[in-house]
């Protein structure tokens, strides 16, 4: 279908005189010297536009073909020379007005995790985020984060009047961080709807790969960037874990056995980088921890067989949280008792996830959604060793979760009462949620540190499309 032309006119590009058009859909087009056809979707691939002298100035991202794998993308700026003052004025307000009208964010606030994953954060910042901001003409407040926790208290107090979105360059951390601190404002509700975006720059980055990879797109900061440039935004279901009153908002995992073992207990290993999760992996494999207790849950749909039926007594615990009267109040707790299954240990892991991927090596939950309102459960309660390591090597294209070894569900709520090692009574594990430590047993890494939470029973909630992110498309 042909698009109505909204500018037409004869103007210099690169020396070279040539007619360029701008269409209705947002795409200029031209020759070059030698008569091949190129064209920009303003949409797609403007950054930002600016005029100096004579000259309409468009900054871009483009792919290439280049030294990474398939296409990468280039910033390329574009000069157009018309040869009048009113015709550089109409097409610098066409491409200026169709720019306005996609709504994209004109003011951000960014986050910078200096200390999170391989401390790479600063200069992902500085290389491949701010040139990418002045390109687009975007302004922004930069907040360096001190301490543990300090993005969820800016979070929790900042004036978002004054911004369109929120930038997390760190790995899930911080984003976590900023949905805990969103959630315990009174204006809670509307600060939700404030949407965030993540730029890999720590050790995880499960957030951001689940969202660029839903759209075949690689994992890389430019990527990312774009994503939150384009404006596009969507919904993400968030977890509310609670033991007594206390309460921790999760975004994107809570692990308990195998997988929380690895995570944390591999920090003795930081200095190996990225492959001390597969090293201390194949060691926990090879000396494999089983451990007692209990994981309660409601089934989705077509899941409703799994397990055994629950007594009415377990249930009747799952109460709503005692927040403050101003802040989130937690998910409603409406299901009948007789909704509810049970499964009985000893575990070998229980995997809760939110979104695909765990991090960028690990799709722990290849049929999870963003928004779907239910967690994806994956359990494993035997499995002989061998078979483990070849499911450990499946875990980074998600087809682990095929074995007969793995239980993989769809759950809404989760009653999770864990016990001790099976080899050792006085032991207990750890619980591990987005990252962080919730709970540790007793004899456990460092398990003299103070948790959050008590290695005793807790209870999981999802509330559907709760947050909002910046996406891809």
């Amino acid at each position: 279908m042909n698009q109505h032309i909204i500018f037409s006119d004869e103007v210099l590009v690169n020396g070279y005189k040539t007619a360029l058009t701008l269409s209705t859909d947002g795409i200029l087009r031209w020759h070059d010297t030698n008569n091949v056809l190129h064209s920009l979707s303003i949409e797609e691939q403007f950054l930002g536009v600016s005029n100096a002298g004579q000259h309409v100035i468009v900054k871009s991202f483009v792919k290439e073909d280049g030294f990474c794998f398939g296409s990468c993308l280039v910033r390329k700026t574009f000069v157009f020379e018309p040869f009048s003052p009113h015709s550089l004025r109409i097409l610098f307000d066409n491409i200026q007005s169709y720019i306005h009208s996609l709504g994209r964010p004109k003011r951000l606030f960014i986050f910078v995790n200096p200390f999170g994953g391989k401390k790479s954060a600063s200069k992902v910042f500085a290389n491949d985020v701010r040139p990418i901001l002045e390109d687009a003409n975007i302004e922004y407040t930069l907040q360096e984060t001190k301490y543990q926790l300090h993005a969820k208290e800016v979070s929790h107090t900042l004036d978002l009047t004054n911004y369109d979105g929120i930038i997390c360059v760190s790995g899930d951390g911080i984003l976590v961080e900023v949905v805990n601190g969103l959630l315990e404002r009174e204006d809670w509700q509307a600060a939700l709807k404030m949407p965030i975006g993540v730029i890999p720059a720590g050790t995880g980055n499960g957030m951001i790969k689940s969202l660029l990879d839903s759209v075949g797109q690689p994992c890389t900061a430019a990527y990312a960037m774009l994503a939150a440039v384009r404006g596009h935004k969507r919904s993400l279901d968030v977890a509310t874990i609670w033991q007594g009153e206390t309460r921790f908002f999760s975004v994107l995992m809570l692990a308990w056995g195998l997988i929380a073992d690895i995570d944390i207990e591999s920090e003795k290993y930081r200095w190996m980088g990225s492959a001390r999760m597969d090293i201390y992996g194949l060691q926990r494999a090879l000396k494999l921890r089983k451990y007692n207790g209990c994981i309660s849950f409601v089934p989705a749909p077509g899941f409703e067989d799994v397990g055994e039926p629950i007594s009415l007594g377990v249930v009747e615990s799952m109460e709503p949280l005692k927040a403050p009267q101003h802040s989130y109040q937690g998910p409603k707790v409406d299901f009948p008792s007789s909704c509810w299954r049970k499964l009985n240990g000893p575990f070998i892991g229980v995997w809760l996830q939110n979104v695909p991927w765990g991090s960028e090596t690990a799709k722990a939950a290849p049929n999870a959604k963003f928004d779907d309102g239910y967690l994806d459960l994956i359990l494993m309660r035997e499995c002989p060793k061998l078979a483990l390591l070849s499911l450990m090597s499946e875990m980074s294209n998600g087809n682990y979760v095929r074995s007969p070894h793995v239980l993989y569900i769809k759950v809404k709520a989760v009653i999770l009462e864990p016990g001790s090692r099976t080899s050792d009574s006085t032991k207990g594990g750890i619980i591990d949620s987005d990252g962080e430590v919730l709970a540790r047993g007793k004899g456990t890494y460092k398990c003299h540190l103070k948790s959050l939470m008590v290695y005793d029973k807790m209870q999981i909630l999802v509330d559907r499309g709760l947050a909002t992110l910046f996406t891809p498309i």
